[in-house]
């Protein structure tokens, strides 16, 4: 009788088991937290349906087979626990639906047939199938954190983090497969902000509809449309053909590729990883703090003046612990402290050139600095809040200087301080400011000593220096070796600094004629402007009706030289490097000097070339020098249609022009040729018409270029050249254009230069 009674128990045990595994889920199949949880698939080892999160359930699929049951997706991860008493229901009408007591119906899966069966794969992937079976949805097309073999990443899908590894809802960190090619990984608060990519493939001129892919054997690559294997991301790596692979986005941001030999106590074992420093990935810990690692374990700390805003919860960032104020009204108040190897989100509102010293007197004076970053020799003064702080070996990071407050100490632990002790504490304290203010007051007086030119009391920039006509006649040989001449005026190589120094002396010619304290502040406003992709300012004279300016010479001439006279042409990676150049030198001028400045006059003549073929720009901030009849006399083909027509003028007339020489640059050619074919001689009309029919090919000619990246260059120029304004982009993004790490969308027809000369 026992023995019967244990054949039916197993029986129907196994019957309920081989329910669970069937590979085919009919309409009118159900599951519920409360006794049916889930359908496995056939193979036992995954599992789709309710698993547990806090006092109730959600909705996904995880590994059952192994001692860590690992979630690989999840059903609307960000909605709240459900409650016991709901079903997960395949309806007879084929939805896949979940249905609560009070009748409420919400959608599982957005399939746009009705479904006939439903099916939980040995690959990991629930699918949906119509009554031909054929699938009209699956899990495999809405990935949430994790990848599995045979599922691919398209073009604009993404992978987002959880918030913890037993909470499944979206995180903080993102990995997308952009249109352009790049996958690349962003934090969650700047998805589409490429200046905070923390990661990247680099492929991002691979082209649109490339996929990410995981192959049954662990291998992670890269496949452009036509199937191609464009790149391997874990390169040769030697990989287990029996083991199981997932790639998840982790909690802490970094991509991580993961193994597991599927035995019940064995755990996972990572394989590849974006990453090797967790503190890599941009927002680990919150506003004014940064990240560092303690034995290999992250930790967020507060920088000086700065304390937890929640001690238990140290990720949410750190407050100031002083009250604010103006450091101009109050010197007893603030102090400044200094921090090294830490790396903030690079966004000041105030970049000069700088010593170490000056920078902290700068920062310590403004009522606006918060902190200052002191790197290369610039000072780049910041406001609250810092973000995404990390700590960074290197020399690249520069020190941090922070203001604090310098009564720090509570009242309750003042009051309980002897007498004696508070009245040492502020006689050593007066007499420490006291000492401190004198210092400073030397220090100045020396530093104004120093720059003290002239009788009227004008304190020039100290990397400044003002010469007298005669040094710089002896400088040039009495002006006879001339290299150069522009708008502004002649350009003679000389040597200064006992013969140490090849410089450019540009002689200036049809400038305003304006006092000596004026000329001055323009070229001290000039001097602070600094930046590797600008030819630098060494000094100037002021001498009578003469104006001269000493620059740095520029061995390899100007980009005319180096673009159409040179008989070895310039390859693509140089041309790339060159628009790149250029374009961060305009963007600095435009966004990140302390005085914006709009050149008015870009072109090849007005960009040189370093020992090292790097472009530099020339003649920046000299437009208001001119004469008021000479403000508009600018070469032809290069200017803005809104000088032509006397409109306003912006920093997009820059943009407009830097589109002129980009287009020069990628076709080896002036914009205006009249010895070509018809529809050749004007170059930006021509080159849309090469855009526009697909024929860029015979931009380059005999160039090899790959077309993607080709495409993205002639796209670039295209949108800087559009006769709106309000239709060009600013530099930044012609930066992150150039760079590949923002999508261009395919440009409208440009107005050609001879329509708009057209318009006077």
């Amino acid at each position: 009788m026992v023995a019967i009674f244990l054949f039916l128990l197993f029986t129907r045990f196994s019957a309920a088991i081989a329910l669970q595994r069937n590979s085919t889920i009919s309409v009118g199949s159900s599951l519920s937290p409360k006794n049916n949880l889930y359908w496995l698939s056939s193979s036992g080892q995954f599992a789709f349906g309710f698993y547990k999160k806090d006092n109730g359930f959600v909705i996904g699929i995880w590994l059952e087979n192994i001692q860590q049951k690992t979630v690989i997706w999840t059903a609307n991860r960000d909605d709240p626990p459900l409650p016991e008493d709901v079903k997960l229901l395949l309806s007879n009408d084929g939805r896949l639906i979940l249905q609560q007591q009070q009748g409420e119906q919400t959608l599982v899966a957005n399939a746009t047939q009705s479904a006939s069966s439903a099916s939980m794969l040995n690959t990991g992937n629930f699918v949906l199938y119509n009554s031909d079976s054929m699938i009209i949805w699956q899990t495999f097309d809405f990935p949430t954190d994790t990848i599995l073999p045979s599922q691919r990443l398209l073009a604009t899908n993404k992978l987002v983090s959880s918030i913890s590894e037993t909470n499944h809802s979206s995180g903080n960190f993102v990995l997308v497969m952009q249109t352009d090619g790049n996958l690349v990984q962003y934090p969650a608060s700047n998805p589409t902000g490429a200046e905070y990519a923390y990661w990247a493939s680099g492929t991002y001129t691979a082209g649109a509809n490339v996929t990410l892919n995981l192959g049954g054997n662990g291998q992670l690559y890269l496949l452009n449309s036509t199937g191609f294997n464009i790149k391997t991301l874990n390169g040769e790596t030697n990989l287990n053909d029996k083991a199981f692979y997932r790639l998840t986005i982790d909690v802490g941001g970094i991509l991580r590729l993961y193994s597991h030999s599927l035995n019940q106590g064995d755990n996972w074992v990572t394989e590849w990883s974006s990453s090797s420093n967790k503190c890599d990935p941009l927002g680990l810990c919150g506003l004014n703090s940064y990240c560092t690692l303690m034995d290999q374990e992250l930790a967020c700390t507060c920088p000086p003046g700065f304390d937890f805003v929640d001690q238990d919860k140290k990720i949410l960032g750190c407050k100031r612990n002083f009250t604010d104020g103006c450091i101009s009204k109050n010197r007893e108040t603030f102090n400044l402290q200094e921090l090294e190897a830490i790396a903030w989100e690079d966004n000041p509102y105030s970049i000069t050139l700088s010593n170490k010293a000056d920078c902290r007197v700068d920062c310590m004076s403004d009522c606006n600095c918060e902190a200052a970053v002191f790197k290369d020799q610039e000072c780049r003064k910041q406001k609250l809040p810092l973000r995404y702080g990390r700590r960074k070996e290197g020399n690249q990071v520069g020190t941090t200087i922070i203001k604090v407050g310098i009564g720090s100490v509570s009242r309750e632990r003042k009051k309980h301080l002897p007498i004696s002790l508070i009245g040492s504490v502020t006689i050593l304290g007066f007499s420490l400011i006291v000492l401190a203010i004198t210092g400073i007051l030397i220090y100045r007086y020396r530093i104004w000593k120093n720059k003290n030119i002239g009788n009227d009391g004008l304190i020039e920039d100290v990397t400044l220096r003002s010469y007298t006509y005669g040094e710089l006649e002896k400088a040039t040989n009495g002006f006879t070796d001339e290299v150069g001449k522009g708008a502004f005026g002649t350009v003679f190589k000389g040597v200064i600094s006992n013969g140490k120094r090849v410089v450019a002396i540009k002689r200036l010619e049809k400038v305003v004629v304006e006092g000596e304290r004026e000329f001055r502040n323009e070229m001290k406003s000039i001097g602070r402007t600094y930046h590797k992709n600008l030819v630098k300012l060494f000094g100037y004279c002021h001498d009578g009706t003469n104006r001269l300016l000493v620059y740095e010479y520029m061995s390899n001439g100007s980009l005319t030289n180096f673009l159409f006279e040179s008989e070895t042409k310039p390859s693509w990676e140089e041309k790339t490097r060159i628009a790149l150049n250029v374009a961060r030198g305009i963007l600095y001028l435009h966004e990140e000097c302390e005085t914006q400045i709009i050149h008015c006059d870009i072109k090849p003549e007005n960009i040189l070339m370093d020992d090292h073929k790097s472009a530099k720009i020339a003649d920046f901030g000299l437009a208001k020098l001119l004469m008021p009849n000479q403000t508009r006399t600018y070469t032809g083909g290069y200017v803005a249609p809104e000088w032509l027509r006397n409109l306003p003028i912006t920093v997009k007339a820059d943009v407009y022009s830097f589109g002129i020489v980009l287009l020069e640059i990628i076709c080896g050619r002036r914009h205006l040729v009249m010895d070509l074919p018809e529809d050749e001689v004007v170059l930006e009309n021509w080159v849309y018409d090469c855009f526009a029919v697909g024929e860029l090919d015979k931009l380059v000619k005999d160039e090899d270029v790959e077309k993607n990246k080709l495409e993205r260059m002639v796209r670039v120029g295209l949108w800087c050249i559009q006769d709106e304004p309000s239709f060009r982009p600013p530099m930044k993004k012609v930066v992150l254009m150039l760079e590949g790490t923002m999508e261009i969308p395919a440009p409208p027809s440009p107005t050609s230069f001879l329509s708009s000369m057209e318009v006077n």
